[in-house]
């Protein structure tokens, strides 16, 4: 049994698959979860030969309660335990106003971004705190939309800003039992997806503005800050983005 047991969901690309490529990079033993095989058998083809080893894959649809007990119940059959796990499945949502945003693309963003939290977080939880040496860490993917929310995004800005109640109460419960819980607020990343955002995006003022992305191996590199630190520390919040953006400011 390894020694450093990791699971990702939403790892078949974008931020999941670059965390998860960064665990497997420092010797951790990686289950890279998603809802398309295919997908996640290219992000682990994608690692170096000599790491593939360390790289599992399970699909996995976690708004499903039954099927994410059974991917973690997997987990400890095969490993023995589990160390991390990194919440970052999520979707987003059409672009619209409360009223054209119906009550199925509602229940979809919800369902996804933060059921499916909880019900990873909560089995992830009841392995570590079972388990010995006691204890883990947990780290869920918030936004900061999850504090300042775009134009016409609602149901993921609510998603999100639930995300920060869950990581506190996790964090709270978790004392007792060695399991630290973190957040981790990620702003634009450079990929095929927010290109847009270099030609222009809606800003809070009714304007049209480009802004600026970042690296995503400086996501990766965040988060493997936190991955990293011993379990009597904890990165409660953090956020990293694109220095240039309008976040900070007003828009």
């Amino acid at each position: 049994m390894s020694s450093k047991i990791a699971l990702v969901t939403g790892a078949s690309g974008g931020i999941g698959q670059a965390c998860a490529t960064a665990l497997v990079a420092e010797g951790w033993t990686t289950i890279f979860v998603g809802r398309d095989a295919a997908k996640l058998s290219a992000a682990v083809a994608s690692l170096p030969e000599s790491q593939r080893d360390l790289a599992e894959t399970a699909v996995c649809d976690v708004t499903s309660a039954e099927a994410v007990k059974g991917l973690f119940d997997g987990v400890v059959k095969r490993h023995g335990r589990l160390d991390v796990l990194f919440n970052n499945a999520g979707v987003n949502q059409s672009a619209v106003t409360p009223d054209e945003l119906s009550a199925d693309e509602w229940r979809q963003v919800v369902g996804t971004n933060l059921d499916g939290a909880f019900y990873c977080l909560s089995n992830a939880f009841r392995i570590m705190r079972a388990q010995t040496p006691q204890g883990g860490r947990i780290i869920n993917n918030g936004s900061i939309s999850a504090q300042v929310p775009r134009p016409s995004s609602i149901a993921y800005a609510a998603s999100k800003s639930a995300i920060n109640g869950l990581t506190r109460g996790a964090a709270l419960d978790g004392r007792p039992f060695n399991i630290a819980v973190g957040q981790i607020d990620i702003g634009n990343v450079a990929s095929a997806m927010t290109e847009r955002m270099a030609a222009g995006v809606l800003q809070a003022d009714g304007s049209v503005r480009p802004e600026a992305r970042m690296d995503m191996s400086s996501v990766a590199k965040t988060f493997m800050t936190m991955v990293n630190l011993p379990l009597d520390a904890n990165i409660f919040t953090v956020t990293v983005m694109a220095t240039g953006m309008p976040f900070v400011g007003r828009g």
